[in-house]
């Protein structure tokens, strides 16, 4: 089942004369992401020879499915900074200073989409613009749709998962420190990881 069509100039003749599968047409809506249990994390390698783990524990965000005309759905994120958590005080504050995210100036990193597509079976590519500290930048996050489910309170939910890489240096995160066997303390490519749940919203 296909959430997202794909970009091409034939889309609207298909939407016009192909019948909408009933399973995705009953996707259609707006959704609001619980943070209860979403997770938004990164994943940067350390030293060069190990990897540290974080989250940010509070975000909020909203997704509009679309099962008519996949290719007008959309996604946004806000995630608050001051959030983070390595599991490190000390790590954590400097993670929140001016040496990296400056939070108390920019306290939310933002994700608007602009795009989405298929990429075969239930994987999909969502394209935007990732805004971190005073920095736009695109970014392509590639997702796999885990299926759709009612909970014991009635909310029905779509799942998602995904990741994309990032050089952290584009959005102006450049503090480093170089080690004395040779390369930095921080990596600039950065994983991040988004494992989303979504609530339908009531009509």
């Amino acid at each position: 089942m296909g959430l997202f069509g794909r970009k091409n100039t034939e889309s609207a003749t298909a939407t016009a004369t192909l019948a909408v599968d009933p399973a995705l047409a009953a996707l259609t809506g707006d959704y609001t992401i619980d943070p209860a249990h979403s997770s938004i994390g990164f994943t940067v390698r350390h030293a060069m020879v190990t990897n540290v783990r974080g989250t940010f524990a509070e975000h909020e965000g909203a997704l509009t499915l679309d099962g008519a005309n996949p290719d007008a759905s959309s996604a946004s994120i806000d995630v608050k900074i001051a959030s983070i958590d390595t599991g490190i005080n000390d790590r954590d504050g400097h993670l929140r200073s001016g040496d990296f995210f400056d939070a108390e100036q920019f306290p939310l990193m933002s994700f608007r989409s602009t795009r989405a597509e298929q990429l075969g079976g239930e994987k999909y590519r969502v394209t935007g613009d990732l805004t971190i500290k005073d920095v736009t930048k695109p970014l392509a996050i590639d997702l796999e749709f885990n299926g759709t489910a009612t909970d014991v309170y009635g909310n029905e939910r779509v799942g998602f998962e995904g990741s994309a890489e990032i050089l952290r240096s584009e959005w102006g995160l450049t503090w480093n420190a170089a080690l004395e066997t040779g390369g930095v303390m921080v990596s600039d490519k950065v994983k991040l990881n988004f494992d989303i749940s979504a609530i339908k919203t009531a009509a």
